[in-house]
Order: C-alpha cells, then sequence, then structure tokens
C-alpha cells in the first residue's frame, strides 16, 4: 500500500499582542529568553518563527502557519505558557499577564521578507515614528470594518 497523502500548508501569518494596560513588562533583561521561549512553544505546535521582535508592551510574531492548529490555540499555548514563564521563571512572583485579545494578519510570500525586516527592527521604527499602522493594532484595538468618516 502506498504512502497515505495529507494536506500541507506553511503560510506567513503575522500575530500581535500586548501586555495588559500595555504596560511597559518586557524589559530588556527578559526580552531574549522570553522571544526564544516563545519560538520554542511555537515550534512544538508546527508553526516554525520567522520574525519575533516587539516593544516592552506588545509582540510581533510571523510564523510559518500550518493547518494542523487554529489560530486562537496557538496564541492559547503560546500566550498562556509565556505569561507562566515570566512568572515561575523570569520575574519570579511579579505580576505579568497579556491582553486578552491579539491581532491576526495574512502576509503574502512577495511581503514576507519587508515584514520580516519590520518586525526585526521594531525598536527603530517606534523610535522614528516609522510605524505601519495596521500591524501595531491588537484585535481589541482595530477599526470597525463598517465604520464611516464624515
Amino acid at each position: 500500500m502506498g504512502t497515505r497523502r495529507r494536506n500541507f500548508l506553511r503560510a506567513p501569518m503575522h500575530f500581535v499582542w500586548a501586555t495588559h494596560d500595555r504596560l511597559p513588562l518586557i524589559t530588556p533583561d527578559i526580552e531574549r529568553r522570553l522571544h526564544r521561549y516563545i519560538e520554542a512553544v511555537c515550534i512544538k505546535q508546527g508553526c516554525p518563527v520567522l520574525a519575533i521582535g516587539g516593544m516592552p508592551d506588545h509582540v510581533h510574531l510571523l510564523v510559518a502557519y500550518s493547518n494542523t492548529i487554529t489560530f486562537s490555540e496557538l496564541m492559547k499555548h503560546v500566550k498562556g505558557s509565556s505569561s507562566r514563564f515570566i512568572t515561575k521563571t523570569l520575574k519570579l512572583d511579579e505580576w505579568f499577564a497579556w491582553r486578552p485579545n491579539y491581532g491576526a494578519f495574512a502576509v503574502s510570500y512577495e511581503a514576507k521578507d519587508d515584514v520580516i525586516a519590520y518586525i526585526r527592527n521594531q525598536k527603530q521604527h517606534h523610535a522614528n515614528n516609522d510605524l505601519w499602522e495596521s500591524y501595531e493594532q491588537t484585535d481589541e484595538e482595530a477599526p470597525d470594518d463598517d465604520a464611516t468618516t464624515e
């Protein structure tokens, strides 16, 4: 009997989420270890990290998204376990929480390298106020699609 074929998907997906009340809780002393931890969680879920970066109050993550997990499942694993990692390992017994929502943005292969550069250079973009506004919003901050201006 032949090999069983399965569907395969590796689509670039950009996630962004923030700390509770946008507090600057991701300090320089934990940032690198936090990002490495998030990368390990994503790999375990079948979504290799293409880029990770952010600021003290939010994280940007670009993964090669797989069809083996939903967005909400991936974010539940990433945010839940990273929050525990911070409070149990990086900042023992200090309070830490993520905002409940996140933004998720599909990225075309043509734009992938630009998004990777944007994520890796977050601090410079914020310092220069050279932001891609649509990629800086989490779900709860996004404008209504049917909102009109007069």
